[in-house]
């Protein structure tokens, strides 16, 4: 799989009328944007991203032979869950969880396939999508949170917590962590006027992580835009550059802890921040807490090479895995306990590989790795199989491995026909 995700490509790259090029631009777009509706199923993510397939193999796409390892992985991980499923195949709930993991695994290559061509624009479309997106489901968050809507609280809220257009606010406080970088990303290196407007954007996305009171989303969005930062100023070409990258990030820390000085001074938010970032909660500690769960759980996973099934975890123990690789083991035996996390983790190695490719879309690549840097972390401590960002992060970031060894080989060329034309 390593070997294939960084293996060139002769093939040219695909034209298309400027219609068709609109067409195909406006709908990964929209993919991103409707990302963040997420509460009904199928949820308008499923039908954009199926309408979206359809056009975009009506109008022009292509299956790249480095995909191969990749479909290779998710067929066989899917394999892994149906086989775990057969057994439970009179559960609805079974049956629509099998089917949804396949359509996930559709919408890696999907995306893959797709930001293979036509990176730069595509991917800039997919930011501006999601920050839309993000913007929605965080106002609907902090409305509903606030009582700013009639009726918005019950509909908005869960225990307490924001979940906006989401039906868990763990899952929107990750969901908001990667349009988050997006908008850090450009507060640091942008222009005046477009560093504001995403200025107010990462003020306001960040609001809704924070009052979604999720640990994971809070360390999760902290850690990234640190990663990130790092990342920025280790590839800077300038010292002006890493200079403002630097004094920027200061600048959004102590703005950052402002705002959250201000917020601790409402009494209902204080109270739960105080709750939430307490390290001693009933359900994390003792023999079938979370990290209990966890050990007893991959106990299981040695004893039972086809596992117990898609979510019968919760028949065994008081809650769910909260742990994706030990859930693929649960869920799809010892097939898809192995595959998933060879998956994730050659992703992430040969992910690596291309922070410091000087591409045209080095920067949005540093954004996407970081945040699926930190999604990956969190699934040792909760659910994300299911997430839709994280397979579109995941299929995105192959689609631009493909993309940057056709660039390099690109480039290489044309440097070899110029030496070719000096000499």
């Amino acid at each position: 799989m390593a070997y294939a995700a960084t293996a060139g490509t002769t093939y040219p790259p695909i034209t298309a009328p400027p219609g068709v090029l609109a067409l195909q631009r406006a709908l990964v777009w929209l993919a991103g944007a409707s990302g963040a509706i997420v509460f009904i199923e199928p949820s308008p993510y499923e039908l954009v991203t199926l309408t979206a397939s359809v056009l975009f193999f009506a109008t022009g796409v292509r299956m790249r032979l480095v995909f191969m390892p990749l479909l290779f992985a998710l067929i066989v991980l899917n394999v892994g869950y149906s086989i775990g499923a057969i057994p439970f195949l009179d559960k609805p709930e079974v049956v629509t969880w099998v089917f949804t993991s396949w359509y996930m695994a559709v919408t890696v290559i999907f995306f893959a396939m797709v930001m293979s061509e036509d990176t730069e624009a595509r991917l800039d479309m997919l930011r501006r999508g999601l920050l839309v997106g993000a913007m929605i489901a965080a106002l609907a968050g902090i409305a509903g949170y606030f009582h700013l809507v009639p009726g918005g609280y019950d509909l908005l809220t869960l225990y307490d917590r924001a979940r906006g257009t989401f039906k868990d606010p763990n899952v929107l406080g990750a969901f908001l962590i990667l349009p988050a970088l997006f908008a850090l990303q450009s507060v640091v290196s942008d222009r005046v006027g477009k560093a504001f407007r995403n200025a107010i954007a990462f003020g306001i996305i960040s609001l809704a992580v924070l009052l979604s009171f999720s640990r994971a989303a809070w360390g999760g969005l902290v850690l990234t835009s640190v990663f990130m930062l790092v990342l920025m100023v280790l590839t800077s070409r300038s010292q002006a550059q890493r200079s403002r990258i630097i004094v920027m990030a200061l600048i959004a820390v102590i703005l950052a802890v402002a705002l959250i000085a201000v917020l601790l001074s409402i009494g209902s938010v204080a109270d739960m921040f105080k709750q939430r970032a307490s390290f001693d909660q009933s359900y994390d500690e003792g023999r079938f807490g979370r990290f209990g769960r966890h050990i007893l759980g991959a106990q299981m996973a040695l004893e039972m090479p086809f596992g117990i099934g898609p979510l019968q975890f919760h028949t065994y123990f008081p809650e769910d895995t909260h742990n994706s690789f030990l859930n693929a083991f649960m869920s799809g035996g010892w097939i898809s306990g192995v595959c998933y996390p060879a998956l994730v983790f050659v992703s992430v190695i040969v992910g690596f590989r291309y922070v410091f490719m000087r591409v045209p879309w080095q920067r949005g690549y540093l954004v996407m790795f970081s945040a699926f840097l930190g999604t990956v972390a969190e699934s040792f401590i909760i659910d994300t199989d299911h997430w839709r960002h994280f397979w579109m992060m995941l299929g995105t970031m192959w689609g631009m491995y493909a993309a940057a060894e056709r660039y390099r080989a690109t480039q290489a060329a044309v440097i070899s026909a110029e030496a070719s034309a000096a000499s």
